[in-house]
C-alpha cells in the first residue's frame, strides 16, 4: 500500500473486517451543492436550468399591466464581485454578499393596431439587492458572524391517505381522510365523518359536502354516481323480476331464491350462501340472469332519471331511493327496465349517494357560490368574482404550484397503483384505466379535474376497505429542503410583493418615458432575503467550538421552522425512529429536550436526490454474488428490495456465504436465502452521523448514553496542544479536512517556503497548467476569535523541501493533529476511588496534567467600546481619565488605547474614556480646582473599557473605526497605515514569488532550444545557454527572446501575460483596500 506524505507520519492499522468499498464522501456536499445550484454561476445565461434564482424570476415575469398594453421580461441576472473578502467582512461587521443585477426588458404595445403589435422595446439593468455569498466552509457571514442555513425536513407536497386511528370518535371508527398539500397554494383536504358521509375543506375552514365540490368542477348528479359507483339493471315483467347474473358479486351472498340451470337443476338452495365452488358452477351452467324478489329492489338508489317514454315525465330523478310507492308508479307506467347503483355493506358502501343526499346545490354556478361564501364570508358573490376565486384556488399557475416532487409524488399514489384484479374490473378500475387514462402525463404544477376526482376516488376505494393508508413519517413523505431551495422560497416572496408595486405603474411606462429601473425597486427582494439569513428559526448562529461541531451543524436536518412542525404539536410518532431512517438519518445523534426527535443529522453517506429525497448507497448482489456497483436508494425505492448487512459472511469470490441471511425487506429483519438477495449496506457505519461514527466501539454502546457522547463531543474545547486518538474509527482525517480546519495541498508539490503565517508550495510541472504560475500559497488563519469565542489557529505541519501529493496535509488547525482530528487528549492513568478526594462520577487525575497544560486552552475575547455624541457633548478617547493611578496608565499609548502584547488583568483599562457630566452647582472648593486645573478634569466621568471581573489575559489585537469624515486619531491611522505596509508586503512577497516560479519555470523550458534572435543580439539559429541568460540585464528580459518552436514561444507569451495580469490584480487589491 503507497502512503501519502502525512499518513508516513503516522500510520494507521485497520482492524475492520473488510476494506471500505466506498469512500466517505465529501461532509458538507449536500449545503455547498445546494447554494451552487440556487447560484448557478458557472452555467452561461442560456444554459441556466430552471432552478434557485432562474426559477424565481421565471415564475414572476413577464409582468403584464391591467391594460395589457405593457409587459416587463425578465432576460438574465449577473452577480457582481463582492466588496470586501470574508475576514474583512468579519472584521466590519458586515454581510459577504454580491450585488445582484438583472437585465429586464420593457415591452410596449400599439394601443391602434388590430393586432398585438409592438411598438417599443426598451431593457436595461436593474440592481435587485444583494445575495450573501457562501463561503468555501459552507458558511455564511451575515453582519460580521458566521451563521448556517439549516436544512430543514417537510412533508412531501402531494395527495396522503390517512385515518384517526379511531381516536375520533367514541365508537373507536376509522374515520378516513385524504390531504392535497401544493408546495405553494391552499391545502384541499376530504374526510369522513362519523355517518359516513364525505366533505371537504378549503385550508381547513369550515367543510361542505364532496358533491358541491363535484358540482363545482361540471359535474351533475348522473355524471357523479356513473364515476363512483357499478351499476345493477333489473328487468320488471309480469313474471316477476330479474337482474343481470354478475358471478363476481355473489360471493358471500345469501340466495334469495332457488338458484336453478337451465334444466331446472337446483345450483343453490334457497337460504344458502353462495361459495366459490357455486359461483363455478353456475358460470359453467351459463346463466346471463337471476331471478330475484321484487322485494329486494326496495331501498336501492337509481343510477338515472327515469322518465316516461311517451309524456317526457320524470318519474323519479337518479340517486331516489326505491319505495313501495314508486314500484307501484313504475308498474303503472309500464317500466320494464331499470338501473340502480350496486351497494353493499362489505366494499361498496352508499358514502358519494348519501352525501349528494344532503347537498341541496342545484348546479355548477350555485356550487361555485357556496364555495365564495365559504372562502369570502360577508362578501357580495358576483359571477365575475366567484369565477376568479375558484379558478386561482387550484387551476391558476400564478397561485398555485404543486411543484415537480408533488406531481410525482400525486401521480405514483393515485394514478399508477396496482390494482387487484377485483378493482381492476370494477368502477375504480374503469375511472383510473379508461376514463382517466393518460391523465398522468398530461399533468403540470396545477390541479386538474381528474386529479380532484382521482383522489376522491381514491379515499372512497380506501374507506371501501381496499389499498392502504400512507404512513406520514415514512422518509418517502418526507425531503430535504436545503439552504438553496429555502433561499429561493424567499427571493419569490420578495419578487412575488415587487410585482404588486409594478403592476399599478406599468400603466403610466408608456405616457411618462419610463425605463425598467424606474418600475422596479428592489427594497422587498433585499428585505425579504435580510429577514430570512438575519432570523430566520433556519438561520442559526454557527457553532464553531471545534471542527466537529461545524460539520455537525451544517449537517443538521430539523423538522422545525416555517412549513414545518413546532416542537409543541409534534407527537411521539414523528420524533421516533423510523426504518427508513437507516442509512439516511442518524437513530443517535439528536438533542435531549423538547427538540428530541426533530432535530437529526444526516447519516455519513446520505445525500439528496434531485427531488430532495434522502438516498443512501447499496452494493448490488447478482445470484448471491456481491458486485462492485453501487446504487443510490430512496426510501421509496428501498422498499421494493431484499438487503443484507454490511457485515455479512462473503468467500474470497464475494459470494453470500450460508443458508440464511439477515436481510431487511420493507422495514422488517428477516432471513433470506442468498439468492434473494438483492443489495447490500456498504459499510458498518452507514447506519449513523459523523458525531456517532467517531466513538469507537459504539455497538456495544448503550443506545442514551451514544446519544450523550455523540452530543458531548461537539463541546469539546479545542486543546493548547492537540493530540490525536490512539484508538480511531477512520473518520477523524474526513472531519478535520471537510471541515477546512486543516489545511490539505490543492496540487502536488515541493514546499519552497514555511512561516507561520504562510506556506508557499511550487506546483509540479505535471499538475500546473500550461502557461501560468505554479505556485500555491496558503495564507494561514492566526489567533481568531471563533463564534464560541474559542481559538483558532492554523500551524504549519510540513517544512521546506517536503514533496507533498494532491489531498497532503500542509497545516493543522484548532482540535487537529497532523489532519486527525483530536478533541481530547490520551490519559495514561486516572482514577476513581483516592481516599475520599472524590465525588460521584469524577475522575481523579494526576496534577502533572495540570503542569503539562494538557488540557489548558486558549479562548479569545472581544471587547468594544463606542464613543458617542451625547446631548452634553462628545464623548472623547483619551489618556487622560481623571483619577487614574500610573500603573493603568502605563499600558494605554498616547490615544489612550492599550497596547499589542499587553498583559492585561481583571478591572484594568483598555480603552480610556471620559463622558460629558451635566451642570451641576459648585462649591467654593470645587471652583477653585477649576480655576487651577482647568475645566476638563471637573466636567466629565470615567466611562472607560475595563477588563470584565474574572479575566485575564494579554491583548493580541487592536481595531478602530471611525465614521466617514472623522478626523482618526493617531492610533487608528497607525494601525490603518501598519495593516496597509503589511497587505502590500504580503502582495509584493506574493509577486516575488510568483515571478521566481515563473522564471525558473522559463528556464527548465529553454534552455537547449534554437532562438531566432533576442536580446545582445543573440544570432538566430543559436541555442539558448544558461550562461547567456545569466548575462542579461534582466530576467524580464527573457521574454524578448523569440524561440524557433512556436508552442514553446506561445507559451512564453502566456507565462508573460500571466505574471502582468497578477501584478495588475495585486495593485487593484492594494487601491480596493486603501479606498476601503
Amino acid at each position: 500500500m503507497s502512503y501519502s506524505f502525512t499518513e508516513k507520519k503516522r500510520i494507521r492499522k485497520s482492524f475492520a473486517k473488510r476494506e471500505n468499498v466506498l469512500d466517505v464522501p465529501f461532509l458538507l456536499a449536500t449545503q455547498i451543492d445546494s447554494y451552487a445550484k440556487f447560484l448557478q454561476l458557472e452555467n452561461a445565461f442560456d444554459k441556466r436550468t430552471d432552478d434557485g434564482l432562474q426559477a424565481a424570476f421565471n415564475s414572476i415575469f413577464p409582468i403584464v399591466s391591467h391594460n395589457g398594453y405593457a409587459r416587463l421580461e425578465f432576460v438574465h441576472y449577473t452577480l457582481g464581485e463582492p466588496l470586501f473578502d470574508i475576514p474583512e467582512c468579519q472584521l466590519r461587521g458586515i454581510t459577504y454578499a454580491a450585488p445582484l443585477r438583472a437585465r429586464i426588458r420593457l415591452v410596449i404595445l400599439d394601443k391602434e393596431a388590430s393586432k398585438p403589435t409592438v411598438k417599443e422595446v426598451r431593457e436595461n439593468e436593474v440592481y435587485m439587492g444583494e445575495i450573501p455569498l457562501m463561503t468555501p466552509s459552507g458558511s455564511f457571514v451575515i453582519n460580521g458572524t458566521e451563521r448556517v442555513i439549516v436544512s430543514q425536513l417537510h412533508r412531501s407536497p402531494g395527495v396522503f391517505f390517512e385515518h384517526d386511528k379511531g381516536k375520533t370518535h367514541s365508537s373507536g371508527k376509522l374515520l378516513f381522510s385524504a390531504r392535497i398539500i401544493p408546495y405553494r397554494g391552499s391545502w384541499l383536504d376530504f374526510e369522513f365523518d362519523p355517518k359516513d358521509l364525505l366533505y371537504f375543506r378549503i385550508d381547513r375552514r369550515r367543510k361542505m359536502p364532496v358533491t358541491i365540490l363535484l358540482k363545482a368542477l361540471g359535474y351533475g348528479n348522473e355524471q357523479i354516481l356513473d364515476i363512483f359507483y357499478d351499476k345493477e339493471t333489473f328487468y320488471l315483467s309480469s313474471n316477476g323480476v330479474q337482474t343481470d347474473l354478475v358471478a363476481g358479486r355473489l360471493k358471500g351472498e345469501t340466495a334469495k331464491v332457488d338458484i336453478l340451470d337451465k334444466e331446472g337443476n337446483v345450483l343453490v338452495a334457497k337460504g344458502k350462501r353462495i361459495t366459490a365452488k357455486n359461483i363455478r358452477d353456475i358460470a359453467n351452467a351459463g346463466l346471463t340472469r337471476l331471478d330475484v324478489e321484487p322485494e329486494s329492489l326496495l331501498g336501492k338508489a337509481l343510477a338515472a332519471d327515469l322518465i316516461d317514454s311517451e309524456t317526457g315525465e320524470v318519474l323519479a330523478s337518479a340517486n331516489d331511493e326505491i319505495t313501495e310507492e314508486l314500484l307501484a308508479k313504475f308498474d303503472i307506467n309500464g317500466v320494464k327496465e331499470i338501473t340502480t347503483l350496486y351497494i353493499n355493506e362489505l366494499d361498496q358502501g352508499a358514502y358519494i349517494s348519501n352525501t349528494l343526499r344532503t347537498d341541496e346545490t342545484a348546479g355548477r354556478q350555485a356550487a361555485r357560490v357556496a364555495i365564495y361564501r365559504m372562502m369570502r364570508p360577508g362578501e357580495p358573490p358576483t359571477e365575475e368574482a366567484v369565477e376568479q376565486l375558484f379558478n386561482r384556488l387550484f387551476f391558476s399557475e400564478d397561485s398555485y404550484d404543486l411543484s415537480r416532487v408533488g406531481r410525482m409524488k400525486f401521480n405514483t399514489r393515485t394514478y399508477e397503483q396496482k390494482l387487484s384484479e377485483a378493482q381492476q374490473n370494477s368502477w375504480y378500475g374503469r375511472l383510473l384505466n379508461e376514463t382517466f387514462a393518460g391523465a398522468a402525463e398530461k399533468g403540470g404544477y396545477v390541479l386538474s379535474v381528474e386529479d380532484i376526482v382521482a383522489s376522491i376516488a381514491t379515499l372512497v376505494e380506501l374507506r371501501n376497505g381496499h389499498g392502504e393508508v400512507d404512513d406520514i413519517d415514512h422518509l418517502g413523505n418526507r425531503r430535504v429542503r436545503s439552504v438553496g431551495e429555502l433561499t429561493e422560497n424567499q427571493f419569490r416572496s420578495g419578487l412575488a410583493r415587487v410585482e404588486r408595486a409594478v403592476k399599478e405603474r406599468l400603466n403610466q411606462a408608456e405616457s411618462e418615458n419610463l425605463m425598467p429601473h424606474d418600475l422596479i425597486n428592489a427594497k422587498p427582494v433585499s428585505a425579504a432575503i435580510k429577514e430570512f439569513f438575519g432570523s430566520s428559526q433556519l438561520s442559526q448562529f454557527m457553532d464553531q467550538t471545534n471542527p466537529l461541531s461545524e460539520v455537525t451543524h451544517k449537517r443538521r436536518v430539523s423538522a422545525l421552522g416555517p412549513g414545518g412542525l413546532t416542537r409543541e404539536r409534534a407527537g411521539f410518532e414523528v420524533r421516533d425512529v423510523h426504518p427508513t431512517h437507516y442509512g439516511r438519518v442518524c437513530p443517535i445523534e439528536t438533542p435531549e429536550g423538547p427538540n428530541i426527535g426533530l432535530i437529526n443529522s444526516l447519516s455519513v453517506y446520505a445525500r439528496t436526490n434531485d427531488y430532495g429525497f434522502l438516498e443512501t448507497p447499496y452494493r448490488r448482489v447478482v445470484d448471491g454474488k456481491v458486485t462492485e456497483e453501487i446504487d443510490y436508494l430512496s426510501a421509496i425505492e428501498e422498499g421494493c428490495y431484499v438487503i443484507a448487512q454490511a457485515n455479512a459472511d462473503l468467500d474470497s469470490d464475494g459470494n453470500l456465504i450460508g443458508d440464511l441471511v439477515t436481510c431487511r425487506e420493507k422495514g422488517e429483519t428477516i432471513m433470506a436465502t442468498p439468492d434473494r438477495v438483492q443489495y447490500m449496506d456498504v459499510a458498518t457505519g452507514q447506519v449513523v452521523s459523523v458525531a456517532a461514527s467517531l466513538i469507537p466501539f459504539l455497538e456495544h454502546d448503550d443506545a442514551n448514553r451514544a446519544l450523550m457522547g455523540a452530543n458531548m463531543q461537539r463541546q469539546a474545547v479545542p486543546c493548547l496542544r492537540p493530540e490525536k486518538p490512539m484508538v480511531g474509527t477512520g473518520i477523524e482525517r474526513s472531519v478535520a479536512v471537510d471541515s477546512a480546519t486543516a489545511i490539505v495541498a490543492r496540487r502536488g508539490g515541493v514546499v519552497e517556503y514555511v512561516d507561520a503565517n504562510r506556506v508557499v508550495v511550487r506546483v509540479h510541472d505535471d499538475e500546473a497548467t500550461a502557461g501560468e504560475v505554479g505556485v500555491d500559497i496558503y495564507n494561514l488563519v492566526k489567533f481568531t476569535r471563533s463564534n464560541q469565542s474559542t481559538n483558532i489557529n492554523q500551524r504549519p505541519a510540513v517544512k521546506a523541501g517536503d514533496v507533498l501529493q494532491r489531498g497532503d496535509l500542509v497545516a493543522d488547525g484548532a482540535s487537529t493533529d497532523l489532519g486527525e482530528l483530536a478533541l481530547g487528549q490520551n490519559m495514561t492513568i486516572a482514577f476513581m476511588p483516592w481516599n475520599g478526594y472524590n465525588y460521584e462520577d469524577s475522575i481523579l487525575i494526576s496534577e502533572k496534567v495540570a503542569a503539562d497544560d494538557r488540557y489548558t486552552s486558549i479562548h479569545i475575547e472581544e471587547l468594544n467600546v463606542v464613543a458617542r455624541d451625547t446631548k452634553l457633548g462628545a464623548e472623547d478617547i483619551t489618556r487622560d481619565i481623571p483619577n487614574l493611578s500610573e500603573r493603568m496608565q502605563n499600558r494605554l499609548d498616547e490615544s489612550g488605547i492599550v497596547y499589542i502584547g499587553a498583559e492585561v488583568e481583571a478591572g484594568d483599562v483598555l480603552v480610556g474614556k471620559v463622558t460629558p457630566k451635566g451642570e451641576t452647582q459648585l462649591t467654593p472648593e470645587e471652583k477653585l480646582l477649576r480655576a487651577i486645573f482647568g475645566e476638563k478634569a471637573s466636567d466629565v466621568k470615567d466611562t472607560s473599557l475595563r477588563m470584565p471581573t474574572g479575566m485575564s489575559g494579554t491583548v493580541i489585537d487592536v481595531q478602530v473605526f471611525t465614521r466617514e469624515g472623522i478626523q482618526r486619531d493617531k492610533r487608528a491611522q497607525s494601525i490603518i497605515d501598519s495593516e496597509l505596509k503589511r497587505y502590500r508586503l504580503d502582495l509584493s512577497d506574493q509577486l516575488r514569488i510568483f515571478d521566481n516560479d515563473a522564471f525558473d519555470r522559463i528556464e527548465r523550458m529553454i534552455v537547449g532550444q534554437k532562438a531566432n534572435g533576442g536580446p545582445m543580439k543573440l544570432a538566430k539559429g543559436s541555442e539558448i545557454t544558461t550562461e547567456y541568460l545569466a548575462g542579461l540585464p534582466s530576467k524580464h528580459d527573457w521574454f524578448d527572446i523569440r524561440l524557433a518552436d512556436e508552442d514553446l514561444a506561445k507559451q512564453l507569451e502566456l507565462i508573460k501575460l500571466s505574471l502582468q495580469q497578477k501584478r495588475e490584480e495585486a495593485d487593484e487589491l492594494y487601491e480596493i483596500k486603501k479606498k476601503n
